[in-house]
């Protein structure tokens, strides 16, 4: 039988999403960085005006307008803005180069380009980025000339009503981070956005109080999600430019944010910054992260650092959040309940459902599952069956309603027939003083299937184990699980959404045996 999280009544209307914070508290702060603030009344007069400059260029409802943009607050006034006059938000990520952005450009067909002055060069080589229909739109971090600046636009227009998007017309088309292949456009309509947020501002328990720092990328699924889901509960968003230290820790002690969210790379260096006192965390009421598994040594050193667990949660592009481990009722470990609204079934290879305890491949249901991949009806068709969503995830429920995470299907290592969670692998090596980042792949043995292979860096300043007390170390905790071999890297391969890239790492393991 499924498993069903609590009830949802209805989906956040996202061409509003700015009503409470504005009808409640208009001078109140609703954006914030380091570099500027925009309260309710502010930010609802900046979208306006941008979203009205979009359509004086040209675009109109429904069109595609891309955006190449660091973390940048003017960044979540542009997705408002689209969501106020029915722009299609395409969003790519920062680190894309030329062959990434042709890739993304084409398959949403975008009309327009947002993008930040310092990848202007970069765009040069691009053959779709030049060749628009309606051509780019420059933003600087300082104020600029020119017909075609951010600012210039903004100021320059008097804003004008609009004609409210339909519930079934597409909002926004995220990327997948491509780590089983080319990226796909996910693509969301304003309905099942509206469903995601409105579930996440429960699962979060989001209030009209709550500052929230979420502290990856707004042009990823988890800073947009978290930053949308706060904007519409009538919370303050505080826009960080980066996750390192050096930007995460002055925005703790200036602004001081009731919730965190951060990727658990990013959090693992935080904890590593000499600077971070316990005193940075008093005002944290609940630190989240996710989008690849919380180790357990990142746990207990977050948890000693800043005296509060880290509440990790699950989510996935094509679906939202569908876990959320609540603080009142942590399970170090797992990623916690389902999120109202969500249904989840866990099957076998043959589509059996598996008994409680047993891992299986995650299958949701939710009104806010993607509509589709984007003009890739086949692949589409691969993954949503009868309303069901295979994620690709392997995860186990105990008998309260707790998932647990086993890894994907695609990256479990099958050793002499047993499966092998690279994650877990992974949580044990780091749990050694010396290891700073570790990440496991299998490598292809004729006797046994496939071997384990670990990659690490080590921390600088502490002595240097040999790579065999390494393994000795890691068997003692995870058994026959432990690695035949491991290497020391200079730096762990990160994809472009900051995440450990396995699919690099698998690239080195495959060269390495040939």
């Amino acid at each position: 039988m499924p498993v069903a999280g609590p009830p949802l009544e209805e989906p956040i209307a996202l061409h509003d999403i700015l009503k409470v914070g504005l009808d409640t508290k208009p001078e109140a702060d609703a954006l914030v960085s380091r570099r500027k603030r925009w309260n309710w009344r502010e930010l609802d007069d900046e979208s306006n005006r941008l979203a009205t400059a979009y359509l004086n260029i040209g675009l109109k409802p429904g069109d595609r307008i891309a955006s190449l943009m660091p973390n940048r607050s003017e960044l979540l006034i542009h997705y408002v803005a689209c969501m106020k006059c029915g722009l299609v938000a395409m969003p790519l990520n920062y680190r894309y180069m030329a062959a990434e952005i042709d890739h993304a450009l084409e398959i949403g067909g975008a009309r327009l380009l947002l993008t930040h002055e310092e990848r202007r060069s970069d765009l040069l080589a691009s053959k779709y980025a030049n060749n628009l229909p309606l051509g780019q739109v420059y933003y600087s971090d300082t104020e600029s000339s020119g017909d075609r600046s951010f600012s210039t636009i903004v100021k320059n227009t008097q804003a004008r009503d609009f004609v409210s998007p339909q519930p079934d017309d597409p909002a926004i088309i995220f990327f997948t981070s491509g780590s089983t292949g080319k990226p796909k456009g996910v693509c969301h309509s304003f309905e099942t956005l509206g469903w995601i947020c409105a579930s996440a501002v429960k699962s979060f328990d989001m209030g009209p109080d709550d500052i929230m720092l979420p502290g990856g990328s707004a042009s990823h699924v988890g800073g947009h999600h978290l930053s949308m889901m706060t904007l519409a509960s009538a919370g303050c968003v505080v826009v960080p430019h980066t996750s390192d230290g050096d930007e995460i820790l002055p925005l703790l002690r200036e602004e001081r944010p009731t919730k965190l969210w951060m990727l658990p790379t990013a959090l693992y260096a935080l904890t590593q910054e000499h600077k971070a006192h316990r005193e940075d965390f008093f005002s944290v009421k609940a630190c989240f992260s996710g989008g690849d598994k919380v180790s357990e040594a990142l746990e207990l050193e977050f948890t000693r650092l800043a005296g509060i667990a880290i509440d990790e949660d699950y989510g996935m592009t094509e679906i939202g959040i569908p876990t959320v481990t609540p603080p009142a009722a942590l399970k170090v470990g797992s990623v916690g309940p389902l999120a109202p609204g969500y249904q989840a079934l866990l099957r076998d290879s043959s589509g059996l459902e598996v008994p409680t305890g047993e891992p299986g491949q995650l299958w949701i249901k939710f009104p806010g599952n993607m509509v589709g991949y984007w003009n890739n009806s086949e692949a589409t068709a691969a993954t949503i069956v009868d309303g069901w969503l295979d994620t690709g995830d392997i995860m186990s429920i105990d008998s309260t309603g707790y998932l647990w995470f086993h890894g994907r299907k695609k990256q479990i290592i099958i050793h002499d027939g047993s499966n092998i969670c690279p994650q877990e692998v992974e949580a044990a090596l780091l749990e050694h003083d010396a290891v700073s980042s570790a990440g496991v792949v299998g490598v292809h043995d004729p006797r046994h299937g496939e071997n384990v292979r670990a990659y690490i860096t080590l921390k600088a300043g502490v002595p240097k184990p040999g790579t065999q007390e390494l393994i000795k170390f890691a068997r003692a905790r995870v058994g026959y699980k432990s690695p035949e071999e491991i290497i020391v890297l200079a730096e762990m391969p990160l994809n472009a959404t900051g995440k450990l890239d396995r699919v690099t790492l698998k690239k080195m393991a495959t060269e390495a045996v040939h």
